[in-house]
């Protein structure tokens, strides 16, 4: 019978015939429509492995109804694609990927390699948190790992050992010098709670990189004996790939190694970005460089606006340093600029400095050092104004890049942002590749934070190995920018928010706060400040949680985990505070920004 709506009846025997031919003749075969996402799917797949293959599209073929009804016949599929491989019906695109993961595929495309077994089930490209993670979950599931890390050294030489930007280069040392800045804040407070002492409060830099340096190497220890104990392989080499499902990984020594996988997981992480100016690789220091600098960087200028700028340029004062910080445009771009704004105000009320609308266009050395003396020469982005000063350091904060674009990705046809360099992926993480997975900084479009790469490489070797389907969570995700007054977000930025939700729909509740703990010493009241951002039209839920002031992160590690529930407005007013904490103003907020009243606090 012809298809609904055919008139004509086909030649039946002649359309066989071509379907037969069309199947005979190619070594792949696939019947498709060019607007469905599983044809495409299947495409890939063969793109993947090399593999050349016919796609016939019935949607733009005159007797593509009767050509889908012939197969209809023929396999007894009625759907698209419908797939053969050396004659032999595959089917659809689920069975052609369960084929491909079984090894039948490969034995009946003839590929001999595809047939043998490969060295690992699992090779990882980076050893950093969300590597780790996924490469001991793997492990743990009974699978074959192997974990490649290597650390090309910054142009200062610097490098460091196992455990990625966060353990060696970031969140830990970072963390541990704004630590050691809020020591000499208390120190100076202290005095008010009648602590005596004589000796003349100085800071050493020497021992307290030390003692970061020795925090951070048993660190890397523990993590290399932890893979050790999962049975994880681990390489201090370079990985990239030469041919599917195979790498190249070279040492130190430059002694290479072979290694073929079933899958493989990219976590490569990022590096700082350079100014691509003259003289900013030979003199200036990035955050790759500082937590293990061996001397006192002395008068610095922090280049860049991003959380990495304010937060070294913040403890850096705190440690009683002169610093002065180059803004090319706004302060934490893409956190809410209210509270931005307000973290750059108290950073300058207690003496940084801020540089705006001028970027560098050269650094020069005025005289050798540790640290030595440079000049920096910065132009007006707003007009032909230059300017010019003197620093011992100059640390370049303006951004990191993806570690993608020499591991071999597009040997086998893994495409990334050219822009940024980052991956796409689907929402399992996986990229165009099939067989290619990624996961941490390097995803375009995600959120670049530590926690939520060991949660995606956890939850990503449950689903390939554990028969899990949960996929990680990207939205509502908890941070702190770790000024001297630190700030925690969850949620939309209010920029955000009005976008998505229109300014209309939205209540705004807020207040400035003292905290009881800085009332002796008597200083910066007023300037810790909270909001809430709710949604009218739902139950006025909370979709952003802001809040500036001391123990930020451990404020919103708790709301976050409320928020992820659904926290609304009257539950928060239902909620019994503990006093006197600073956690508690979300719980007596009362002042709408629409009202225009008066938020200033008095007391507790």
């Amino acid at each position: 019978m012809p298809p609904p709506g055919q008139t004509q009846l086909p030649d039946w025997d002649g359309l066989k015939l071509r379907v037969r031919t069309l199947i005979a003749s190619h070594r792949v075969m696939i019947f498709s429509k060019s607007y469905c996402p599983y044809c495409n799917k299947v495409k890939e797949l063969f793109r993947s492995l090399h593999v050349e293959y016919y796609a016939l599209e019935l949607d733009v073929t005159a007797d593509g109804p009767s050509i889908q009804q012939v197969l209809a016949e023929l396999t007894n599929q009625r759907t698209v694609p419908n797939v053969f491989v050396n004659g032999t019906h595959v089917g659809g695109c689920d069975s052609t990927y369960q084929a491909y993961h079984d090894g039948s595929l490969q034995k009946l495309l003839g590929d001999s390699k595809g047939a043998e077994p490969y060295d690992y089930d699992l090779v990882i490209i980076g050893g950093g948190s969300g590597g780790l993670a996924c490469s001991k979950e793997a492990a743990a599931l009974g699978k074959k790992v192997m974990v490649l890390d290597y650390v090309v050294p910054t142009p200062l030489g610097t490098s460091w050992g196992l455990g990625g930007t966060c353990v060696n280069v970031g969140c830990i040392p970072k963390k541990l010098m704004h630590q050691a800045a809020l020591l000499g804040q208390a120190l100076q407070d202290s005095r008010k709670y009648g602590w005596e002492y004589e000796e003349q409060v100085k800071h050493n830099w020497d021992i307290m990189v030390q003692a970061i340096q020795n925090y951070i190497g048993s660190l890397n220890w523990g993590y290399r004996v932890s893979l050790r104990e999962k049975s994880v392989t681990y390489l201090n080499s370079y990985g990239e790939f030469i041919e599917p499902h195979k790498i190249k990984a070279t040492n130190r020594k430059g002694q290479v190694t072979y290694h073929t996988a079933e899958t493989f997981v990219l976590a490569t992480g990022e590096r700082p970005r350079y100014l691509g100016i003259p003289g900013d690789k030979e003199y200036c220091i990035t955050s790759d460089d500082l937590f293990s600098l061996p001397y006192c960087p002395g008068k610095t200028l922090v280049v860049g606006a991003s959380y990495v700028a304010l937060e070294c340029a913040g403890f850096l004062a705190g440690l009683g340093l002169d610093v002065t910080v180059m803004v090319r445009s706004i302060l934490l771009r893409g956190f809410d600029q209210e509270m931005a704004e307000k973290v750059g105000a108290h950073m300058e009320t207690h003496g940084v400095k801020f540089i705006r609308k001028f970027v560098p266009v050269q650094v020069e050395q005025l005289e050798e050092g540790t640290p030595g003396r440079l000049k920096v020469t910065a132009k007006s982005t707003e007009g032909s104004e230059i300017f010019e000063g003197e620093y011992n350091t100059v640390l370049i904060a303006v951004g990191r890049d993806a570690c993608t674009r020499s591991i071999g990705l597009e040997t086998i046809g893994v495409k990334i942002n050219e822009k940024n360099g980052k991956v796409p992926v689907n929402d399992e993480e996986q990229t165009n590749v099939p067989y290619v997975y990624a996961i941490g900084d390097i995803l375009d479009g995600k959120l670049e934070l530590t926690p939520v790469a060991i949660q995606a490489g956890k939850l990503l070797a449950r689903r390939l190995y554990g028969g899990s389907s949960t996929k990680c969570d990207y939205i509502n995700v908890p941070t702190t920018v770790f000024t001297p007054l630190e700030y925690g977000s969850c949620g939309l930025a209010e920029e955000r928010a009005v976008e998505e939700y229109g300014k209309q729909n939205l209540e705004v509740y807020h207040t400035l706060f003292w905290p009881l703990e800085w009332a002796i010493p008597g200083r910066d009241n007023n300037t810790c400040y909270a909001k809430i951002i709710c949604s009218k039209h739902d139950n006025n839920r909370v979709i952003g949680f802001h809040v500036l002031g001391p123990n930020a992160g451990e404020v919103t590690q708790g709301f976050a985990a409320a928020i992820k529930c659904g926290l609304t407005k009257e539950l928060l007013d239902e909620t019994i505070g503990i006093h006197p904490t600073c956690a508690e103003v979300f719980t007596t907020m009362d002042i709408t920004k629409s009202s225009g009243q008066d938020i200033t606090q008095r007391g507790c």
